[in-house]
């Protein structure tokens, strides 16, 4: 009971998240960005920091140092490697009118759809392994959603939406993480090696988002400052550390 209750409010909170661009609209356009940036860097932090400090150990106690728990982690990669890869073709193929911003808001939403339906996988499989593994998990879901959902308002208003709809279809295409929750926890403790598998396959798909996705959102643009690239360090290296600091709640 106590695992179904962490998740699910663990899930509801990864939802509301999709309502923070309610927050960005009374700020300029250069501020928001240079804001944006600062927390793609906490969620690079954050990501890394749960694969490689508690989703990897985890596998590694679990499955031990073999072949098959290095084939789960490259599994992870490859199935959002292959979910990106489908999203991007179809966006690219949407056709070109005068109403271009149709397919384009549609796509964002199932995109976000089915990667907040894995998020929801993810933490319910992690919940049943331990509820402090749940919670780092969580944390780094969190970190990374908040840029993400961000950047999903941005695309929602810009593709013709009003803001009132920009909300609530981005809430609705959020809340599919809670369908995923509740179908990791009826059927992972009646699978055997469910969530051993999918342990390593979590970090093998965080490692990827961090490393293919929010990372090269960094490097972006030809003029780098210096001042900008020291803070991006400090909150990447903050993000790992809060990741870190979550040891002792294990202990």
């Amino acid at each position: 009971m106590q695992v179904w209750l962490y998740s699910l409010v663990s899930v509801i909170i990864v939802s509301l998240i999709s309502l923070i661009g309610v927050f960005t609209l009374s700020l300029k356009k250069e501020v928001l960005y240079k804001i944006l940036l600062f927390l793609v860097s906490f969620a690079v932090g954050g990501l890394f920091g749960d694969a490689f400090i508690h989703l990897l150990p985890e596998a590694f106690k679990e499955l031990g140092t073999n072949l098959t728990t290095s084939l789960y982690i490259i599994a992870g990669i490859l199935i959002f490697f292959v979910l990106e890869k489908f999203i991007r073709w179809h966006h690219c193929h949407a056709p070109s009118h005068e109403q271009k911003w149709k397919p384009v808001v549609a796509l964002n939403l199932i995109g976000d759809g089915v990667h907040n339906f894995i998020d929801g996988l993810i933490i319910g499989a992690t919940y049943t392994v331990s509820i402090p593994l749940g919670i780092t998990t969580t944390l780094a879901v969190v970190l990374h959603e908040i840029p993400q959902e961000i950047g999903d308002f941005g695309v929602l208003v810009h593709g013709g939406l009003s803001i009132k709809k920009a909300l609530i279809f981005n809430f609705l295409s959020a809340v599919t993480s809670i369908l995923g929750a509740i179908i990791s926890l009826v059927i992972g403790p009646h699978v055997q090696g469910y969530t051993t598998a999918l342990v390593p396959i979590t970090a093998g798909g965080f490692i990827y988002i961090a490393g293919s996705d929010l990372i090269p959102e960094l490097h972006e643009g030809c003029e780098v400052k210096v001042s900008s690239a020291f803070w991006q360090f400090v909150w990447l290296v903050l993000g790992v550390l809060i990741m870190a600091s979550l040891l002792f709640i294990e202990k």
